[in-house]
Protein backbone atom coordinates (compact mmCIF):
# COMPACT_ATOMS: atom_id res chain seq x y z
CA UNK A 1 0.00 0.00 0.00
CA UNK A 2 1.52 3.46 -0.72
CA UNK A 3 1.66 6.28 1.63
CA UNK A 4 4.10 9.52 1.56
CA UNK A 5 6.68 9.40 4.42
CA UNK A 6 10.12 10.32 5.42
CA UNK A 7 12.92 8.17 5.99
CA UNK A 8 14.72 10.76 8.06
CA UNK A 9 13.74 14.44 9.25
CA UNK A 10 14.15 17.24 6.97
CA UNK A 11 12.67 19.61 4.47
CA UNK A 12 10.12 18.93 2.39
CA UNK A 13 12.22 17.63 -0.18
CA UNK A 14 12.29 14.18 2.25
CA UNK A 15 8.67 13.30 1.36
CA UNK A 16 8.46 10.66 -0.36
CA UNK A 17 5.90 7.68 -1.81
CA UNK A 18 6.82 4.41 0.01
CA UNK A 19 5.37 1.02 0.32
CA UNK A 20 3.55 -0.07 3.61
CA UNK A 21 2.07 -3.16 4.95
CA UNK A 22 -1.70 -3.47 4.35
CA UNK A 23 -3.70 -3.47 7.52
CA UNK A 24 -7.09 -5.00 8.89
CA UNK A 25 -9.84 -3.73 10.63
CA UNK A 26 -10.13 -5.34 14.25
CA UNK A 27 -13.01 -5.47 17.02
CA UNK A 28 -14.48 -2.07 16.98
CA UNK A 29 -12.41 -0.75 14.18
CA UNK A 30 -12.78 0.35 10.80
CA UNK A 31 -10.69 0.45 7.82
CA UNK A 32 -11.03 3.25 4.55
CA UNK A 33 -9.78 2.74 1.31
CA UNK A 34 -7.98 6.65 1.81
CA UNK A 35 -8.45 8.82 -1.17
CA UNK A 36 -7.42 12.07 0.40
CA UNK A 37 -5.22 13.20 2.76
CA UNK A 38 -5.19 16.73 3.92
CA UNK A 39 -1.62 19.17 4.63
CA UNK A 40 -1.56 20.93 7.61
CA UNK A 41 0.82 22.83 10.04
CA UNK A 42 1.14 19.98 12.64
CA UNK A 43 2.40 17.53 9.69
CA UNK A 44 5.41 20.07 9.02
CA UNK A 45 6.07 19.62 12.49
CA UNK A 46 6.20 15.68 12.31
CA UNK A 47 8.09 16.01 9.11
CA UNK A 48 10.94 18.25 9.95
CA UNK A 49 12.88 16.72 13.12
CA UNK A 50 10.30 18.70 16.06
CA UNK A 51 8.64 15.62 16.72
CA UNK A 52 11.92 13.34 16.01
CA UNK A 53 11.80 12.26 19.61
CA UNK A 54 9.08 10.18 19.40
CA UNK A 55 9.05 9.05 16.32
CA UNK A 56 12.41 7.54 16.51
CA UNK A 57 11.09 5.28 18.87
CA UNK A 58 9.50 3.24 16.28
CA UNK A 59 11.63 2.97 12.96
CA UNK A 60 10.98 4.71 9.43
CA UNK A 61 9.49 5.23 7.31
CA UNK A 62 7.47 7.97 9.54
CA UNK A 63 4.07 9.07 8.09
CA UNK A 64 2.16 12.31 9.03
CA UNK A 65 -1.62 13.27 8.54
CA UNK A 66 -4.25 13.91 10.47
CA UNK A 67 -6.94 13.85 8.12
CA UNK A 68 -8.50 11.20 5.84
CA UNK A 69 -11.73 10.94 3.38
CA UNK A 70 -12.17 7.41 1.35
CA UNK A 71 -14.34 4.78 1.14
CA UNK A 72 -15.12 1.77 4.19
CA UNK A 73 -13.83 -1.06 2.75
CA UNK A 74 -13.67 -3.57 5.96
CA UNK A 75 -15.90 -2.93 9.57
CA UNK A 76 -14.52 -5.05 12.10
CA UNK A 77 -16.88 -6.77 14.64
CA UNK A 78 -18.40 -5.23 17.12
CA UNK A 79 -18.68 -1.29 15.23
CA UNK A 80 -21.81 -0.26 16.45
CA UNK A 81 -21.86 3.65 14.59
CA UNK A 82 -23.93 2.29 11.54
CA UNK A 83 -20.46 2.45 9.27
CA UNK A 84 -20.43 -0.19 6.80
CA UNK A 85 -18.50 -1.44 3.78
CA UNK A 86 -18.81 1.26 0.92
CA UNK A 87 -19.78 3.99 3.19
CA UNK A 88 -18.24 7.40 2.03
CA UNK A 89 -16.13 8.93 5.20
CA UNK A 90 -14.07 10.88 6.69
CA UNK A 91 -11.48 10.77 9.94
CA UNK A 92 -9.52 12.45 11.96
CA UNK A 93 -6.21 10.66 12.21
CA UNK A 94 -3.56 10.88 15.23
CA UNK A 95 -0.45 9.41 13.37
CA UNK A 96 2.03 7.47 15.27
CA UNK A 97 5.38 5.81 13.11
CA UNK A 98 3.83 4.82 9.67
CA UNK A 99 -0.13 5.30 11.11
CA UNK A 100 -0.76 8.48 9.41
CA UNK A 101 -2.90 10.23 7.22
CA UNK A 102 -0.86 10.00 4.44
CA UNK A 103 -1.38 6.58 3.62
CA UNK A 104 -3.86 5.10 1.06
CA UNK A 105 -5.21 2.33 3.98
CA UNK A 106 -5.92 3.53 7.25
CA UNK A 107 -7.89 1.00 9.71
CA UNK A 108 -8.86 3.30 13.13
CA UNK A 109 -11.20 3.22 16.13
CA UNK A 110 -14.75 3.14 14.91
CA UNK A 111 -15.51 6.58 16.89
CA UNK A 112 -13.48 8.44 14.43
CA UNK A 113 -14.88 7.91 11.24
CA UNK A 114 -18.14 9.55 10.58
CA UNK A 115 -20.01 9.85 6.97
CA UNK A 116 -18.34 12.30 4.95
CA UNK A 117 -21.08 15.73 4.62
CA UNK A 118 -23.53 14.94 1.20
CA UNK A 119 -22.59 15.86 -1.75
CA UNK A 120 -18.65 16.16 -0.49
CA UNK A 121 -15.51 15.09 -2.93
CA UNK A 122 -13.04 13.19 -1.20
CA UNK A 123 -10.61 15.85 -1.65
CA UNK A 124 -13.15 18.79 0.21
CA UNK A 125 -14.04 16.16 2.91
CA UNK A 126 -10.85 15.67 4.17
CA UNK A 127 -10.09 19.01 5.10
CA UNK A 128 -13.15 18.87 7.65
CA UNK A 129 -12.04 16.89 10.64
CA UNK A 130 -8.98 18.20 12.23
CA UNK A 131 -9.46 21.92 12.00
CA UNK A 132 -13.09 22.06 12.56
CA UNK A 133 -12.86 19.50 15.98
CA UNK A 134 -9.90 21.77 17.09
CA UNK A 135 -12.17 25.15 16.70
CA UNK A 136 -15.08 22.96 18.36
CA UNK A 137 -12.72 22.42 21.14
CA UNK A 138 -11.21 26.05 21.32
CA UNK A 139 -15.30 27.10 21.48
CA UNK A 140 -16.15 24.70 23.85
CA UNK A 141 -12.93 25.63 26.40
CA UNK A 142 -14.12 29.21 25.92
CA UNK A 143 -17.38 28.77 27.05
CA UNK A 144 -18.87 31.72 25.47
CA UNK A 145 -23.13 32.80 25.36
CA UNK A 146 -24.52 33.69 22.55
CA UNK A 147 -24.74 37.51 22.37
CA UNK A 148 -21.17 37.80 23.83
CA UNK A 149 -18.10 39.04 21.63
CA UNK A 150 -15.32 36.64 20.40
CA UNK A 151 -11.91 37.88 18.82
CA UNK A 152 -10.61 35.65 16.64
CA UNK A 153 -6.43 35.94 15.21
CA UNK A 154 -5.73 33.74 11.81
CA UNK A 155 -9.34 34.12 10.37
CA UNK A 156 -8.51 33.73 6.68
CA UNK A 157 -7.16 30.33 7.63
CA UNK A 158 -8.51 26.42 8.13
CA UNK A 159 -8.68 26.85 12.31
CA UNK A 160 -9.86 30.49 12.06
CA UNK A 161 -12.25 30.08 9.37
CA UNK A 162 -14.21 27.27 11.08
CA UNK A 163 -13.69 28.87 14.51
CA UNK A 164 -15.86 31.69 13.00
CA UNK A 165 -18.44 30.36 11.11
CA UNK A 166 -18.76 28.04 14.05
CA UNK A 167 -19.04 31.23 16.68
CA UNK A 168 -21.78 32.67 14.49
CA UNK A 169 -23.89 29.64 14.13
CA UNK A 170 -23.27 30.15 18.09
CA UNK A 171 -24.68 33.61 18.31
CA UNK A 172 -21.58 35.36 19.18
CA UNK A 173 -20.20 38.69 17.72
CA UNK A 174 -17.11 38.08 16.30
CA UNK A 175 -14.22 40.76 15.38
CA UNK A 176 -11.20 39.23 13.52
CA UNK A 177 -8.18 40.61 12.01
CA UNK A 178 -7.42 40.01 8.13
CA UNK A 179 -5.20 41.39 5.45
CA UNK A 180 -7.19 43.58 2.83
CA UNK A 181 -6.87 40.62 0.34
CA UNK A 182 -8.54 38.73 3.45
CA UNK A 183 -11.09 40.88 4.02
CA UNK A 184 -14.10 39.70 1.75
CA UNK A 185 -13.17 35.88 2.75
CA UNK A 186 -13.81 36.89 6.38
CA UNK A 187 -17.01 38.85 5.51
CA UNK A 188 -18.45 35.59 3.31
CA UNK A 189 -17.43 33.53 6.80
CA UNK A 190 -19.62 35.88 8.53
CA UNK A 191 -17.41 38.20 10.86
CA UNK A 192 -18.87 40.84 11.95
CA UNK A 193 -15.66 43.28 12.58
CA UNK A 194 -12.65 43.07 10.83
CA UNK A 195 -9.54 45.14 11.99
CA UNK A 196 -6.19 45.51 10.03
CA UNK A 197 -3.60 42.33 10.27
CA UNK A 198 -0.49 43.99 12.04
CA UNK A 199 0.75 45.39 15.56
CA UNK A 200 -1.36 46.42 17.74
CA UNK A 201 -4.74 43.62 17.28
CA UNK A 202 -5.18 44.06 21.36
CA UNK A 203 -5.73 47.97 21.00
CA UNK A 204 -7.50 47.72 17.84
CA UNK A 205 -9.84 44.80 19.00
CA UNK A 206 -10.16 47.31 22.49
CA UNK A 207 -10.99 50.31 19.91
CA UNK A 208 -14.02 48.64 19.24
CA UNK A 209 -14.71 47.05 22.58
CA UNK A 210 -13.13 49.73 25.45
CA UNK A 211 -13.67 46.48 28.00
CA UNK A 212 -12.24 44.21 25.92
CA UNK A 213 -13.77 41.04 24.65
CA UNK A 214 -15.58 37.99 26.50
CA UNK A 215 -13.08 35.37 24.90
CA UNK A 216 -10.44 34.71 22.46
CA UNK A 217 -9.05 32.33 19.85
CA UNK A 218 -5.70 32.24 18.66
CA UNK A 219 -4.89 31.15 15.64
CA UNK A 220 -2.08 32.91 14.50
CA UNK A 221 -0.21 32.28 17.65
CA UNK A 222 -0.16 36.09 18.75
CA UNK A 223 0.26 34.97 22.13
CA UNK A 224 0.90 37.29 24.78
CA UNK A 225 0.68 39.94 22.77
CA UNK A 226 -3.13 39.22 22.33
CA UNK A 227 -3.74 38.86 25.45
CA UNK A 228 -4.50 42.73 26.48
CA UNK A 229 -7.52 42.18 24.36
CA UNK A 230 -9.67 40.33 26.82
CA UNK A 231 -11.33 41.53 29.35
CA UNK A 232 -10.75 40.55 33.02
CA UNK A 233 -12.34 37.54 33.69
CA UNK A 234 -12.62 36.83 30.17
CA UNK A 235 -11.54 33.51 28.12
CA UNK A 236 -8.51 32.71 26.34
CA UNK A 237 -7.60 29.62 24.13
CA UNK A 238 -4.82 29.08 21.34
CA UNK A 239 -3.01 26.16 19.71
CA UNK A 240 0.56 24.98 19.83
CA UNK A 241 0.31 24.73 23.53
CA UNK A 242 0.71 28.25 24.64
CA UNK A 243 -0.82 28.99 27.98
CA UNK A 244 -0.26 32.70 29.52
CA UNK A 245 0.35 33.72 32.95
CA UNK A 246 -2.46 34.25 35.20
CA UNK A 247 -3.24 37.88 35.02
CA UNK A 248 -7.01 39.67 35.69
CA UNK A 249 -8.50 36.36 36.24
CA UNK A 250 -8.24 35.46 32.70
CA UNK A 251 -8.92 31.71 31.79
CA UNK A 252 -6.15 30.35 29.93
CA UNK A 253 -6.28 27.18 27.88
CA UNK A 254 -4.37 25.05 25.55
CA UNK A 255 -6.48 23.53 22.42
CA UNK A 256 -5.27 20.34 21.88
CA UNK A 257 -7.35 18.43 19.65
CA UNK A 258 -6.54 14.88 20.34
CA UNK A 259 -9.11 15.36 23.02
CA UNK A 260 -11.58 15.03 20.82
CA UNK A 261 -10.36 12.07 19.11
CA UNK A 262 -12.87 9.06 18.43
CA UNK A 263 -15.61 11.66 19.46
CA UNK A 264 -18.16 10.39 16.60
CA UNK A 265 -20.72 12.82 18.22
CA UNK A 266 -18.97 16.12 17.48
CA UNK A 267 -17.28 15.16 14.31
CA UNK A 268 -20.70 13.96 12.87
CA UNK A 269 -22.10 17.02 14.30
CA UNK A 270 -19.63 19.22 12.46
CA UNK A 271 -20.48 17.27 9.28
CA UNK A 272 -24.07 18.27 9.71
CA UNK A 273 -23.47 22.07 10.30
CA UNK A 274 -21.33 21.52 6.65
CA UNK A 275 -24.90 19.96 5.10
CA UNK A 276 -27.03 23.41 6.94
CA UNK A 277 -24.58 25.67 5.03
CA UNK A 278 -23.15 26.68 8.31
CA UNK A 279 -19.15 25.63 8.00
CA UNK A 280 -17.17 25.95 4.31
CA UNK A 281 -14.70 23.75 3.01
CA UNK A 282 -12.16 25.00 0.99
CA UNK A 283 -9.39 23.40 -0.96
CA UNK A 284 -5.96 25.45 -1.86
CA UNK A 285 -5.17 22.94 -4.03
CA UNK A 286 -5.01 18.78 -4.92
CA UNK A 287 -1.90 17.09 -5.82
CA UNK A 288 -0.69 13.35 -6.55
CA UNK A 289 1.84 11.86 -3.64
CA UNK A 290 4.50 12.35 -5.71
CA UNK A 291 3.96 16.17 -4.80
CA UNK A 292 3.17 15.98 -1.48
CA UNK A 293 6.48 17.74 -1.04
CA UNK A 294 5.27 20.79 -3.41
CA UNK A 295 2.25 20.87 -0.60
CA UNK A 296 4.29 21.21 2.21
CA UNK A 297 6.45 23.92 0.42
CA UNK A 298 3.15 26.18 -0.56
CA UNK A 299 1.83 25.78 2.99
CA UNK A 300 5.22 26.70 4.79
CA UNK A 301 5.39 30.24 2.77
CA UNK A 302 2.42 31.08 3.52
CA UNK A 303 -0.92 32.80 2.23
CA UNK A 304 -2.71 29.70 1.26
CA UNK A 305 -6.46 30.19 1.70
CA UNK A 306 -7.92 26.53 2.06
CA UNK A 307 -6.13 23.38 2.80
CA UNK A 308 -3.70 21.81 0.39
CA UNK A 309 -4.63 18.07 -0.19
CA UNK A 310 -2.37 15.07 -1.59
CA UNK A 311 -5.32 12.86 -3.86
CA UNK A 312 -4.06 9.37 -3.99
CA UNK A 313 -6.66 9.32 -6.38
Amino acid sequence: MRAVGLMTHGGPEVLQVVEVDEVHAGPGQVRIRNHAAAVNPTDIVARDGTRAKVQLQSPPPWVPGMDAAGIVDQVGEGVTTGIKVGDRVMAMVVPHASHGGYREQLVLAEGAVVPAPLGSSHIEACTLPMNALTAQLSLDLLGLEAGQVLAVTGGPGAYGGYVIELAKAMGLVVIADAAPSDKALLESLGADIIIERGEGFAERVREHFADGVHGLADGALLNEKAIPAVRDAGAFTAIRGFKGEPQRDIQFTATWVTKYDGRYDILDTLRQRVQAGQLTLRVAEAVPPERAGEAHQRLAAGGTRGRMVIDFA
